[in-house]
Parts: structure tokens; sequence; C-alpha cells
């Protein structure tokens, strides 16, 4: 059945004969009524009844009518809706992001989210596990490091540098500045076990130099390396934009900065699609601007 030839039906009734249903469909009063014809050869039922003067619904002709009116008043509701959802941001948005990958961003892109897309609805999975983003119906992921090759979009967002930090109260009470890696030696190292228990490797883009350590304080949550670096507790390597925040900013400061330890990549994913809705495309637009912001030092 040809659901074209269901709408015609539906307008001649509303409009009360084949002559103005044609007028306002735009096609010849013929179409209108081989379109008719064919629909009733489909059902194997009489809809309409044609005098030269008046037209007249059947029973079944009436009870068709009734259901496919209220049927396509739903198609175009539908449609309606759906148009709403191509051309605007507008629903929930599952997003997954490393537990640690910054609140202040995170914040700053709700907050840009809001005021531009209110319509949007965020919600975020943080995590450190890798997500199946297909799965676990998350519509974008934010992930550090290198990714894994997969069937999965990746727009680079920027770069996350490990550098050195420590909290002006730290540094204030020092009796040794830091001029150099080696001088590390002499300072308490608060040290993110991943980055290495040993030692801490830089480069400055000319020269490498490794810092052995005496590991007196290790943990493997870069969290609360923050929270001890924010309590003068010692020197860390951190990423940029854990500490790029104001309130971050205003307490620690970075020490050598041109000293970088490690460069992670930072990059959102998302399955391959061939229509992206607007809201995922709003999102990657303020999230990517707010990375490319903010991966800096303070």
């Amino acid at each position: 059945m040809d659901l074209n030839d269901t709408a015609v039906f539906v307008k001649v009734v509303e409009a009360g004969s084949f002559t103005e249903a044609a007028r306002r469909l735009g096609i010849p009063v013929s179409t209108v009524s081989n379109r008719v014809a064919r629909l009733e050869k489909d059902l194997q039922a009489t809809l309409l009844r044609r005098t030269t003067r008046r037209m007249h619904l059947t029973e079944a002709g009436q009870v068709y009518f009734d259901h496919a009116a209220a049927g396509l008043d739903y198609l175009l509701a539908a449609r309606e809706a759906l148009s709403e959802v191509s051309t605007a941001p507008v629903g929930r948005l599952r997003v997954s992001a490393p537990v640690d990958v910054g609140d202040h961003i995170l914040a700053a892109i709700v907050r840009l989210m809001r005021e531009q897309h209110p319509k949007v609805d965020l919600e975020f999975v943080l995590t450190n596990r890798y997500v199946d983003l297909v799965a676990e119906g998350i519509d974008v992921a934010i992930r550090t490091g290198r990714l894994k090759d997969s069937s999965l979009i990746a727009k680079r967002v920027g770069m996350a540098r490990w550098v050195l930090f420590a909290s002006r109260d730290y540094l204030a009470s020092c009796t040794h500045t830091l001029k150099s890696p080696e001088g590390l030696r002499r300072h308490r190292c608060l040290q993110f076990t991943p980055m290495g228990k040993g030692a801490w490797t830089f480069t400055n883009g000319e020269a490498s130099v490794t810092v052995p350590l005496s590991g007196s304080v290790m943990v493997n949550d870069v969290g609360v390396i923050h929270a001890m670096l924010l309590k003068g507790e010692g020197v860390a390597l951190l990423p940029t934009y854990l500490c790029r925040g104001k309130a971050a900013s205003d307490a620690i400061v970075p020490v050598l900065p041109e000293w970088t330890a490690s460069e992670d990549p930072i990059s959102m994913v998302f399955p391959r699609q061939q229509f992206m809705p607007p809201k995922l495309r709003a999102f990657i637009d303020i999230a990517s601007q707010e990375f490319r912001e903010r991966l800096t030092l303070p």
C-alpha cells in the first residue's frame, strides 16, 4: 500500500470534493481520482460514493478515514519533532570523561552549554574505565593519551603537558631555589606513580635529563597529589589542565615550565554516523574551544 494514496484520500474527505482536494494538493483531478481508486483496490473496500453533485463516505470509508487521519496527524507531528531535533540542539547528551580531566573545564563547558543551548540536557559519566560508547549509550567521550584503533571518530582538542607545580607557600618556605630539574633532589617530591616511581625524566626540546627520586611519597591517584600540592606538601608533576583554574592558579604555580615530563593528547571521540545531531555538534564546538584555551600554563 502506498501511504501517499491514503494521504490523498484523507485530503479528499477533508476538502469535501475531488476537485478541491486536487487544488489544495496542486495535482490534477484525474490523479486524485486514480489514487483513491487504487487505495480502494488495495483495501478491497469502497470508501467513497460519488454522484454528480455530492460525495459520501461509506461505513468502511468512515472507519478508515477516522484511523488514517489520526495516523497522518501522528506522522506529521513526528516529522515536526524530528525537524526540531535535526535542526536545533535539543535532547539529552551523555558524555564520558576521565575522573581527573579537570573540574573547572567541565564546569565551564556545562555553563556555556546551558547558556547557549538550554534545551540540551547533559549527563556526565566520569570514569577512568575505557567505555564502550555504543554499548553503554554514550554520545561522546573525552579521552586522554594515545587512542586505540577503532571505528570511532576522533577529534584532537589539544595536548596536556605534564610539568612541575608547587604551591606559593611551599616555594616561599624553601631555602633552595629550583633552577634546574637536578635541583629536585633537594625538594620533597610528590610522585604520581604512573609518571615514574624511581625517577622523573624531563625534556626541554633540546636536552633530556633524568632525575632519581627517593620515593618517599608515591600515590596512584592524581587527585590526591593535587590536594597535597595545594597543602604545600612539596613539588609534583601534574597536567596543566588540572592546574589551570583561577583558584588553583592563585595557590600554585608552574616550576621550570620549559621542562616537560610528558605530553598526552586529549581527544573527543564519538560513534561514526551519517548525520551528526546538532546537540553533539554544539558540545564538540564548545568543548574544543574550552580545551584549547585551558591547555596552557596559567
